[in-house]
């Protein structure tokens, strides 16, 4: 057998030695391959290098690439190809099999690296920082030419073992160089009182470091100071508070503010919000609330229950006696008259008091008893007795509506009076009016009160029945009677006015300040703390003994002046939303200026002057009505226009502010403007308490429906050439613009050229033709005078003729 090897082995040599006579060229090789790749004896792939003169399989390629980038560690794939003489193509094509056969290597930016590369870049880098004690990752990304994410990526892992430093914002730091900056955060933060902004130490610890280390100081990034800081407080080395992440108050200030809190608190029973703001507390009521549970927060103050226990103690002696309690008084001078009004809440005595209907609140901290109150309503009715109430001088008149409420309620006080030990009216106190705090006075007693004013709810006993027809009947009210009469009509008005007089205000002021002269200190500054709502409060029971005559007075007057009343409304309502309706079309002309004013002072004389001479009449009949006068009814009243003197005439009847506003509504009708009109006309509804319907858009479009077909059915039966251009305009700028026009003639024509875009040009020709023909046709009714009448006739007779067969193709445009 070993023979038989040889054998073959010799007869291999030779073969091999033996020099043959065929050579193969390139061309027949790359042939041959080919053929065996077809036969499938070559059954695996083959790349050609970048020569073209040799084969090399995906395999080697990979070997020969491994090979290369353990060499250098960090390769670009172009170095790649050109080492191993292959297109590029296949090098990144197999770059990627490269990477995921070898986890230690990776691919970034068109060059692979290692991992043993990114261990000595880590060495070469753990030299540097230990020479400069900082480096920028920014500087080594730019060095290194990859990413600054890659870096921190493959550093990180290293950190602690081939780097010894830390790394923290972005910079790479010795661990000697963190442990000095790390002990000048400590003894920084250590050195903190008072509640601090770390921002703005951190600045002052960069600062410091400059000036310590001179140029060659490192920049030290405020996040590198916040992350020391973070450290050192989870490990309990500085002791406090951090809101917001920066906002630090060390638990020393902590411990003074709770120390200064209860030393005040406890001497005082009361606290105030400014002074924990002033010791840098933000939200003090959370703060008392949870440091003391049984307190009770108010406005501006935090006070202990002894506080309401004591001010409970002074009212419920003063409402005891039949006097009345200044809360202010009893509390110290830096409580204001809210703070006092909430404890007045919390007092067991006042609660009880209003529930029961015997103590009354006024101005926020005055506690009147209901004695008391009553003493001094009973000692100025008598006075009021004594002086005769209709030649007083402190004495106003007053209206029906007003002097038939505040009578009720004032009947309604007579009898709660009666019976106030066993009254109900609910628990909550009623505030009458706020005030601030004046000079405090003593309690003062020995008199009585009315009762709550709770009763100011009840309704008018007069023939009026809704809320509408009360602000009617108070604010049309007279205030004096005409005395142009028969003498003995004037004694019979004489009787009557002077039944609806009663005390004003200051009338009653004063006679209260003379009763109570504490009143009087205290409201030497501001006389609506106490005496005016007191004052109003006692009105109701002053008036109850004038009111039965009063009421006989006016009852046969009350249920015509309700339906005057009602049926001026609905008039009021249609003309008025008329009146706007027309208002809106104005705005189509606000460019040009003489047309403007002329159309306003159509609208005016037109529309607005009817509907005021409406308003007055009615008005004036209510107020005679009301005043107890006889009043015939006119049947057509409403169809005569008044004068301008007429107008001002009864406006000038009219009492108090109505007949002012109504004044300025008859001055309007002569101004050139609809907008001041209608404000002065608004004014004069509102002040007699009628109630003015506002244009919206649904009503708006069915005034324009309503309107479109009022005046497409004028124009359907018009004969009157000259009549029916103004109905035609009109109608147009409904269908056009959506708007109600109401033009005098000298304003058609441009109305008309107003249409010229809206109109196609036939119509729009139509439409001025007819217009030119209307003028003419109206100059010469103009001129038509003396010798020349029968010439103008005939002239007349033919252009109206012209019109006339020219109006069915006038229709035909709407």
């Amino acid at each position: 057998m070993d023979d038989e090897l040889l054998e073959l082995q010799r007869q291999f040599e030779f073969a091999q030695q033996a020099k043959s006579n065929i050579r193969l060229s390139e061309r027949n090789v790359v042939e041959l391959v080919q053929k065996l790749q077809e036969l499938h004896i070559i059954d695996f792939d083959l790349l050609h290098t970048v020569s073209g003169k040799e084969y090399i399989t995906p395999e080697q390629l990979r070997n020969e690439m491994v090979a290369e980038i353990k060499k250098q560690g960090r390769v670009s794939l172009i170095d790649l190809a050109d080492a191993t003489g292959v297109d590029l193509y296949h090098v990144e094509k197999q770059a990627q099999h490269v990477i995921k056969d070898h986890l230690d290597m990776m691919l970034v930016q068109g060059e692979i690296m290692s991992e043993s590369y990114w261990d000595s870049i880590a060495e070469e880098i753990n030299e540097r920082l230990q020479e400069c004690s900082q480096i920028a990752l920014t500087e080594l990304a730019a060095q290194l030419n990859v990413g600054l994410e890659l870096v921190a990526s493959m550093l990180e892992p290293r950190l602690g073992t081939m780097v010894k430093g830390r790394l923290e914002g972005g910079q790479l730091y010795t661990p000697a160089y963190v442990a000095r900056v790390g002990a000048m955060v400590r003894g920084a933060a250590r050195a903190i009182t008072v509640p601090t902004n770390l921002s703005l130490l951190w600045s002052l610890l960069q600062q410091l470091l400059q000036a310590m280390d001179g140029t060659s100081s490192v920049v030290v990034e405020g996040a590198f100071f916040q992350s020391l800081f973070n450290g050192l407080v989870k490990e309990s080395e500085i002791l406090g508070a951090l809101r917001a992440g920066i906002h630090w108050t060390p638990a020393v200030f902590a411990i003074a503010q709770k120390e200064s809190v209860d030393s005040f608190f406890s001497q005082n029973s009361f606290i105030s919000y400014d002074v924990l703001q002033k010791l840098g507390i933000p939200q003090p009521i959370q703060f008392l609330q949870s440091r003391y549970p049984e307190g009770i927060p108010l406005d501006t103050m935090f006070v202990h229950p002894s506080m309401i226990e004591m001010l409970d103690a002074a009212t419920e002696d003063a409402l005891e006696r039949g006097s009345w309690s200044d809360a202010l008084s009893v509390l110290p001078s830096s409580f204001t008259p809210q703070d006092a009004s909430k404890m007045l809440n919390f007092c067991p005595s006042v609660q009880s008091a209003l529930k029961s209907n015997k103590a009354h609140i006024f101005g926020d901290f005055y506690v009147l008893s209901f004695s008391f109150m009553k003493g001094i309503c009973e000692h100025l009715v008598k006075e009021m007795e004594t002086l005769g109430v209709s030649g007083s001088s402190g004495i106003k008149m007053l209206s029906d509506s007003q002097a038939a409420k505040e009578a009720k309620v004032g009947q309604d006080f007579t009898r709660s009076s009666e019976s106030n030990e066993t009254a109900t009216d609910g628990g909550a106190i009623k505030h009458v009016d706020r005030g601030s705090k004046k000079k405090k006075g003593k309690a003062t007693g020995n008199a009585a009160a009315i009762v709550s004013d709770s009763a100011a709810d009840i309704p008018e006993q007069t023939s009026t029945k809704s809320k509408r027809s009360q602000r009617r009947g108070k604010d049309t009210s007279s205030s004096q009677m005409s005395d142009s009469k028969t003498g003995s009509r004037k004694e019979s008005l004489k009787t009557k006015e002077d039944s609806l007089r009663s005390p004003s205000d200051e009338w009653i002021m004063q006679k209260i300040m003379t009763l109570v002269p504490d009143f009087e200190e205290q409201c030497v500054d501001d006389p609506e703390t106490i005496l005016r709502p007191l004052a109003n409060h006692l009105r109701p029971t002053i008036m109850a003994s004038w009111m039965e005559k009063k009421k006989a007075l006016f009852t046969e007057n009350a249920e015509r002046m309700k339906s005057l009343l009602d049926n001026l409304q609905k008039k009021l309502d249609e003309s008025f939303l008329n009146m706007q309706l027309y208002e809106k079309a104005l705005e189509l002309f606000e460019d040009d200026q003489s047309t403007s004013v002329v159309l306003h002072r159509h609208l005016v004389r037109t529309v607005a002057a009817p509907m005021v001479d409406m308003l007055l009449r009615k008005l004036d009949e209510h107020n005679k009505l009301k005043s107890g006068l006889e009043v015939e009814e006119a049947s057509n009243s409403d169809l005569l226009t008044l004068s301008p003197g007429e107008r001002a005439a009864i406006s000038k009847s009219l009492p108090g502010a109505l007949g002012k506003k109504a004044l300025g509504v008859v001055e309007a009708l002569e101004g050139k403007r609809v907008e001041t009109f209608m404000d002065a006309f608004r004014e004069v509804a509102e002040e007699s308490g009628l109630s003015l319907k506002k244009l919206d858009k649904k009503l708006e479009r069915t005034l324009l429906h309503s309107y479109r077909k009022e005046l497409t059915s004028q124009i359907s039966v018009e004969t009157d050439p000259i009549s029916l251009l103004a109905k035609v305009v009109s109608l147009l700028y409904v269908q056009v613009y959506h708007k109600a026009l109401q033009a005098p003639g000298r304003a058609i024509s441009v109305a008309i050229s107003q249409l010229k875009d809206k109109l196609d040009e036939s119509s729009f020709k139509i439409l001025t033709d007819y217009q030119s023909a209307t003028v003419t046709l109206l100059a010469l009714l103009a001129a038509a005078t003396g010798d020349e009448e029968d010439c103008t006739s005939d002239r007349i007779l033919s252009k109206r003729e012209l019109l006339e067969s020219q109006m069915p193709t006038l229709k035909s445009l709407v």
